[in-house]
């Protein structure tokens, strides 16, 4: 894979977000195999290297496509990869996309998404010129919603049966940012 020029590289106290390479394969393999970390993510626990691979192909894809942009959160001390969070459904038009996220469980309730939403949401409005930041969560992902929360999202409601995940139709909440909300 080619190096993408043009890639923004955040940092924050304790990490740097980075673009994903395929060095990073590993570190994605091991947190998406889990499956705590898939139970409210639109994709099977992986069981297999490849299907690591795959998606970070597939993010880099549209990412020239400037369809979405996903960083890699890392360590600042190791350069260790320990999850990711970016914008994909980039609705240019509109000046909205949506805000996603994944951390590996050795780093759950340890402030990670919070540092990390604070750089990446003000990426968002001063630079790709977003008016409106959305998130859409299981409903029982109650961390993911006070992450959001924490970072200034506010509660829009329930979309019910919204997405056909993993066999079965699934509701989800949505909350969101606008760029007003952040002055």
């Amino acid at each position: 894979m080619d190096n993408v020029e043009g890639f923004p590289v955040l940092e924050t106290d304790r990490f740097i977000l980075r673009r994903i390479t395929l060095d990073d394969a590993k570190e994605i393999y091991n947190y998406f195999s889990k499956d705590e970390v898939t139970q409210y993510y639109d994709l099977d626990s992986f069981t297999d290297i490849q299907q690591a691979i795959n998606l970070i192909e597939r993010w880099d894809e549209r990412f020239k496509g400037k369809q979405s942009i996903r960083w890699g959160i890392a360590r600042r001390e190791d350069n260790i990869m320990m999850g990711s969070c970016g914008y994909h459904n980039w609705a240019h038009r509109n000046f909205k996309a949506e805000i996603g996220y994944e951390l590996s469980p050795l780093y759950w309730r340890q402030g990670v998404m919070t540092e990390v939403l604070t750089a990446i949401i003000a990426y968002g409005f001063e630079h790709m010129k977003l008016h409106r930041i959305e998130a859409l969560y299981d409903p029982a992902n109650i961390a993911s919603k006070k992450s959001l929360l924490k970072a200034g999202f506010k509660y829009e409601g329930l979309l019910r049966e919204s997405f056909f995940e993993k066999g079965r139709f699934v509701d989800a909440e949505i909350c969101s940012l606008l760029a007003s909300d952040t002055n």
